[in-house]
């Protein structure tokens, strides 16, 4: 057993950095700047550059910037400036990066949320962040937003917006309108009505707030993590150096630009390096693999998921695309057969990284061209390297204050220039997760001698669908809302797609049994939870296993047999308007 001060020198040493390759720099400046300071370095070295394919439209970097001080300019009639929140539910569509660059031109903060969240969702965002105007696409604010933003000013825009007249409309938004609204300001009728109106910025600085990303964390509901510009402009260097990226590479915007990862790896990296980001509304297999041909896209950052429908969609073997050189995977459990399986179709190593909406994106990462090693004990892929400017340990689970081994499990633990201060307005929260300038992610891991880390397991019971974060609780007070169910815990179960999906345990009261099916609870759950959310195996069982106080054994559940879920159907993957990822030809969602 390691003493304390062998397992102090452990960590101070940072192991990791003996493995870095000779390219891979240990640290960087630390003169950090602001998202919107990048955007406008790229801007004038590189005005006529595309910035952003949209499907088949290029918009250069002069052409945003352009729209962008029209949007700062509305904004700033509509009453925005320094420290302002707007929230944002868009899917991948221009208007969310033209939105972001004024939202910051006039100081403000952009609070990006997830369009699948249902109202009351949203209801709860817009009341914790203070948010006083909203973006959202004319779908999502008849269905979501009218009933909710009764105190918000509300823009509303649309996928095809884009689009020019007589262009070939993609299959995912064929049925898709463009819609106005007697209530809301259009986006678009802005940008032209504000077109060289001046305007007075509030650029912001380095250490001023660029987002409030909503995760629900380690513990409790969503909370609002406070991600400077700083924290944003470092782990650009991390995936910069990392992945080797340079002005030849080409972003595909897979990853939703909701989420830390879309936000750091897809559209600040862009701006960082002056290079194109391809964006194409929602995931869809066969609309991504069109897109990689065209614009010859060569670095992607995906959960797992996307490699497996593309590797799985029939027009996979014969589609170009060799420009795909730098492949990432993080957001859920990367399977070492599905990364050999993927080699052996393409000649291509999808490369792993692992990272938190509090690291702002990575906290590890595989440097391009060398993989980590697949742990004997679990059988898990090494999420990689600890990254440039961190301080990582792995303290023992119930003695925070206790530094494990090398090679042994505990909370992985980590300090330096890309961890968030602290959650909006909730010191509490804060407190809890992050001491010493040290966050506790929550996450079981450990490092081996070499620096490699693995992600063993969770602290606690939050479920990773598909890089998204489902709450059990969430899930079981919806559950309880149906007469027949008397008593409900919910799971997350391995699944061969999703990393993780939610499954669902229910005891039913004595007059339901028999008569209330799985299906049923099912449906009821998919009426009212997001898509990412609801229960895709509800196990019927006698009654909830508990603890001698009353505390259900969620742990002991988890270790039960699952059947897998029917997979409905052959046909390719896509994402459908609710955000769910599923068969063209599937009938069991």
């Amino acid at each position: 057993m390691a003493s304390e001060s062998e397992m102090n020198s452990f960590y101070d040493n940072k192991p990791w950095l003996k493995t870095y390759p000779e390219w891979f720099a240990p640290e960087f400046p630390e003169n950090y700047g602001t998202i919107l300071e990048k955007f406008d370095r790229a801007t004038d070295r590189y005005p006529e550059s595309p910035c952003l394919y949209y499907f088949e439209t290029a918009c250069s970097y002069a052409e945003i910037k352009k729209m962008a001080h029209s949007m700062a300019a509305a904004l700033a009639d509509m009453g925005l400036g320094p420290g302002d929140r707007m929230l944002f539910v868009l899917q991948n569509i221009p208007q969310a990066v033209i939105a972001s660059l004024a939202v910051w031109l006039r100081g403000g903060i952009v609070v990006p949320v997830n369009p699948m969240y249902t109202g009351k969702d949203l209801e709860h965002l817009l009341a914790d962040s203070g948010a006083r105007w909203v973006l959202c696409e004319d779908l999502l604010y008849e269905k979501k937003i009218r009933g909710v933003a009764k105190e918000q000013k509300v823009i509303t825009t649309s996928p095809l917006d884009f689009f020019d007249e007589g262009s070939e409309i993609p299959a995912q938004l064929e049925s898709s309108e463009k819609r106005y609204f007697a209530d809301t300001a259009d986006f678009m009728t802005l940008v032209r009505e504000y077109a060289g109106c001046p305007v007075k910025l509030n650029p912001p600085t380095a250490e001023d707030l660029a987002y409030l990303v909503y995760t629900s964390g380690t513990t409790g509901p969503p909370k609002g993590a406070m991600i400077t510009h700083a924290n944003v402009d470092h782990n650009c260097y991390v995936y910069e150096a990392a992945a080797r990226l340079d002005r030849s590479d080409v972003v595909l915007g897979v990853a939703p630009l909701f989420h830390i990862t879309g936000i750091v790896a897809h559209q600040a990296i862009a701006f960082h390096l002056g290079i194109p980001l391809v964006l194409h509304n929602r995931f869809d297999a066969e609309d991504v693999l069109d897109l990689i041909e065209k614009h010859r896209v060569s670095f992607i950052l995906a959960a797992i998921t996307v490699y497996i429908a593309l590797l799985n969609h029939p027009k996979f073997a014969s589609r170009d695309i060799s420009s795909l050189q730098k492949l990432y995977s993080g957001g859920a459990p990367v399977s070492p057969a599905t990364v050999e399986k993927f080699r052996i179709a393409t000649g291509q190593t999808i490369y792993n990284v692992y990272g938190l909406t509090e690291s702002v994106s990575p906290a590890t990462i595989s440097p391009l061209g060398q993989n980590g090693p697949v742990d004997a004990e679990s059988g898990a892929l090494s999420v990689g390297l600890i990254t440039p400017g961190l301080e990582a340990w792995i303290a023992d689970v119930n003695d925070p204050d206790t530094l494990m081994p090398p090679g042994e499990e505990g909370e992985l633990v980590l300090r330096g220039p890309s961890i968030i201060s602290g959650y909006w307005k909730k010191p509490e929260e804060t407190a809890a997760a992050i001491r010493n300038g040290r966050f506790y992610t929550g996450d079981v891991a450990k490092i081996d001698d070499e620096g490699w880390c693995y992600i063993v397991d969770r602290k606690k019971d939050l479920i990773n669908v598909s890089g998204f974060k489902v709450w059990p609780q969430d899930v079981e007070s919806v559950l309880y809302e149906h007469p027949g169910v008397k008593e409900a815990a919910v799971v997350g179960v391995p699944d061969s797609y999703r990393g993780e999906t939610v499954k669902a345990f229910v005891s039913l009261g004595e007059s339901f049994k028999g008569k209330t099916t799985p299906e049923e609870l099912i449906d009821f759950c998919r009426e009212r939870l997001a898509a990412f959310k609801y229960p895709r195996i509800i196990e019927i069982i006698d009654e909830v296993p508990k603890t001698a106080t009353g505390k259900m054994l969620r742990r002991e559940l988890r270790t039960q047999k699952t059947a897998e879920r029917p997979s409905g159907g052959t046909g390719p993957l896509f994402q459908d308007p609710s955000g769910e990822i599923r068969r063209k030809d599937e009938g069991n969602p």
